[in-house]
């Protein structure tokens, strides 16, 4: 291990910027924590498995969700990388976003691929239907990031004029326009207000910090910036929770009525703010940090592995709780997440699903190089494959 940190650290270009890098692997690895964490089954008289979360028992551990809500800082870092890698582009702007597109897509397409093909294969072996049903839908769930993030990526020439303008305040209009629809869905006359309504915060929600991070990568943003960000974000989000009456969980609760996540709530947005404003304030004393070899390797691994950590750590914990199912309940994995026992069992078991998503991850981040030797053919049923998956888990 000292080895290969050592060589790591002879391979890293001195211009690097490892706190960047540092706060991305922070927002990667809440991903599946939060997921594993917050994410349990229940099994049924059939012996197959459902979504369930120990939220729906534990009110009181609905802030460990706004730890683990880190979207706000991946944003942030997305578009100050971003914004860098646009401003140094060689060719023009098509090539640069199909090149972006292309690295997001292959661990995409690659995952719904291999799911197409476990689906009849576990059916035949015996799996209920429910169970399959089951999995998709958590392979499927965290993979709407990426489309999001493609469609903010695709925005970011518009982000870099933004900034220019705006400087600081670029980020404002997305706040403002979360917050009339917010006003509106929730506010006294949200009975007349279409259900749909809410579908138009989807995108300013999420280019709310990509927005602040181009910002920042441009030099817009600064300390004192990131201190009113901080504590203005702060601020509103104690107000929301309190006065307003917001759901105090960063994640969908089943059985909810209102969540804030899909499609974010002006309380996403609020700890988005607050997170950058750390984020930004923290980055010198943290890029001092990853100085030290044995702290910047493990942040070369996870960034190195980023999709594949994205799009199959869901597989990796149900690689533990499918088999575990035809055993019946198993504290933990098919047991009712309504206990404080299930949590610490739970607990117990992420070394696992953590094991499995490497050993899994040896093989499917082949998905993340480029496909150069792949055939148009390979490349069409792959597509296929993909689309085949998609129809049946959204179906």
């Amino acid at each position: 291990m000292k080895t290969l940190a050592r060589t790591i650290e002879a391979r890293t270009p001195a211009h690097r910027d490892r706190a960047v890098d540092g706060l991305r692997t922070l927002a990667l690895l809440a991903v599946p924590t939060g997921h594993w964490l917050l994410g349990g089954f229940t099994l049924d008289a059939d012996g197959a498995i459902h979504n369930a979360s120990p939220l729906s028992a534990f009110g009181f551990f609905a802030p460990v969700s706004w730890v683990l809500q880190m979207l706000g800082i991946f944003f942030l870092v997305g578009g100050y990388a971003s914004v860098l890698s646009y401003e140094r582009r060689a060719g023009s702007t098509g090539a640069w976003l199909r090149g972006r597109i292309a690295r997001l897509g292959r661990p995409v397409l690659g995952v719904t691929a291999v799911w197409a093909v476990l689906v009849p294969v576990l059916h035949t072996a015996g799996v209920p239907d429910d169970t399959l049903r089951t999995a998709s839908t958590l392979v499927v769930q965290p993979l709407w990031f990426v489309g999001v993030y493609l469609a903010v990526t695709a925005l970011t020439p518009y982000c870099v004029r933004a900034a220019h303008r705006l400087g600081a305040w670029a980020a404002a209009p997305l706040l403002a326009s979360v917050a009339v629809v917010d006003l509106l869905r929730y506010g006294p006359y949200a009975e007349a207000v279409p259900s749909w309504l809410s579908v138009l915060n989807i995108l300013p929600g999420w280019l709310f910090a990509y927005q602040l991070g181009v910002s920042w990568g441009l030099r817009k943003v600064g300390p004192r910036h990131a201190r009113a960000l901080l504590l203005g974000g702060g601020a509103l989000f104690a107000v929301l929770l309190l006065v307003f009456h917001y759901p105090a969980s960063m994640v969908g609760v089943p059985g909810e009525a209102r969540t804030n996540s899909h499609p974010p709530s002006l309380l996403v947005l609020a700890l988005a703010a607050a997170q950058s404003g750390a984020a930004i304030l923290v980055r010198d004393r943290l890029g001092r940090l990853l100085r030290r070899p044995a702290l910047w390797a493990p942040v070369v691994v996870v960034n190195l592995s980023a999709m594949t950590i994205l799009c199959w750590h869901q597989t990796a914990m149900l690689a533990a709780a499918v088999p575990a199912s035809f055993l019946g309940p198993v504290a933990g994995l098919t047991t009712a997440p309504d206990t404080l026992g299930w949590i610490a069992a739970r607990l117990a078991w992420m070394p696992l699903f953590a094991g499995l998503l490497l050993l899994i991850g040896r093989y499917a981040r082949g998905f993340e190089t480029p496909w150069t030797h792949a055939s148009a053919v390979r490349r069409s049923a792959a597509g296929l494959l993909a689309v085949g998956f998609a129809v049946y888990a959204l179906g």
